[in-house]
């Protein structure tokens, strides 16, 4: 249970479960939310102090909600590469790949990333949202592997932004500079075994830390004390980054969000992700037909990037117009720290043209088309 101190954003939080790291959240004094089916934190002060934290130096952020599969033995590599729709047994060990897990009619079942850490086992990074619909489907389609939940063992932080290379690199024994993006390798963070990859959810630098749940506050304590030289008086130089924050720079970033932008009625296709089906991996794969069919005859929607001109904030829900016509429907929408004005993911019908409106509580706000993303932290530097 949460003490009393800590904030809640809702309800009676008794049934939900914990990250191995709630009692730093108490500490913190961060509000926490119900976020499929955990008790997580949302923020722990400024949303958009958080967010521009990240932006301009780096923050924590607990993600141990997220579910963590192990898939292992000899078959592993041939048992996901019928599983998913990319190609795993191409990846060299110490690689990782983004992919999804569609059903057999192409709709995108959950957007994983894809870890080998070593010939016969691969780690399977699942929403949490989604983590018993994955382990499920990967127990059925995956006979010659042994799959094993491992969400509950794993503690998962990362650290993002552009400071996060050198902060982290004080206490870790992994060299970071030659480290890919994309790319993992085992080692210690704060003495504590941990798998290391330069993967993120921000658009910006940044490693996520894979450890034991039991030693989550260790490695937590151990980065935010070696970014502690750094900062100025009362100020700290890794502050923590909550849900909200991360969902702004992930929208900023044009990353999609399941339940949002990815979804069983739609494919990777309309997504604007076709690159990661795998059409020319050998084999048969599951959906690998109906995805066929659908890159033959392209998206029957496209997912595009809105920048609102008014100061009134495009939510998920709200329609599309062009002209008079309602095209499409906004999936993410949000203030941008970094922009200073309203952002919105949306997807229109394939071939509609602006100029683009959208439809705010029955009135017509015009939006400008842009390219995704809306940030690019290599454009910016």
């Amino acid at each position: 249970m949460p003490s009393q101190s800590g904030n809640t954003a809702s309800g009676d939080k008794a049934e939900l479960r914990h990250s191995p790291l709630q009692a730093v959240h108490e500490r913190l004094g961060a509000t926490m939310t119900d976020f499929a089916g955990w008790l997580m934190p949302l923020r722990y002060g400024s949303e958009t102090a958080e967010h521009n934290a990240v932006r301009s130096g780096a923050a924590l952020f607990d993600l141990s909600h997220m579910g963590e599969i192990a898939v292992t033995g000899p078959g592993a590599a041939e048992a996901l590469d019928y599983a998913v729709c990319g190609w795993p047994s191409q990846l060299a060990p110490g690689r990782a790949r983004y992919t999804m897990l569609c059903a057999p009619d192409g709709g995108v079942l959950d957007d994983l990333v894809i870890y080998r850490q070593a010939p016969d086992r691969f780690l399977v990074v699942a929403n949490a949202t989604n983590t018993a619909v994955v382990l499920g489907e990967l127990q059925r389609r995956c006979p010659g592997a042994v799959v094993q939940d491992e969400t509950e063992v794993t503690g998962l932080i990362a650290i993002q932004g552009p400071n996060a290379p050198g902060i982290l690199s004080r206490v870790t024994d992994l060299p970071l500079e030659g480290m890919r993006y994309y790319a993992g390798a085992s080692g210690t963070v704060g003495g504590c075994p941990a798998w290391l990859a330069r993967t993120g959810y921000t658009g910006e630098d940044g490693f996520e830390i894979y450890c034991a749940a039991g030693d989550a506050e260790r490695v937590w304590t151990a980065l935010s004390e070696a970014a502690s030289r750094d900062g100025e008086a009362g100020t700290p130089a890794l502050p923590a980054a909550g849900l909200a924050a991360r969902d702004t720079l992930r929208l900023e970033a044009g990353m999609p969000l399941y339940g949002n932008e990815l979804g069983p009625e739609m494919t990777p296709y309309e997504a604007g992700l076709g690159r990661v089906v795998r059409l020319d991996k050998p084999g048969d794969f599951v959906g690998r037909a109906a995805l066929e069919e659908r890159a033959a005859e392209g998206p029957r929607r496209t997912l595009i990037g809105l920048v609102a001109r008014s100061r009134r904030v495009p939510r998920h829900g709200y329609a599309v117009l062009s002209g008079s016509a309602e095209v499409g429907v906004v999936t993410s929408g949000a203030p941008s720290p970094t922009l200073g004005t309203p952002i919105a993911m949306a997807y229109v019908a394939t071939g509609a043209t602006g100029p683009f409106g959208i439809d705010v509580r029955g009135t017509t706000e015009p939006a400008d088309l842009t390219e995704l993303p809306f940030y690019d932290r290599r454009k910016q530097r």
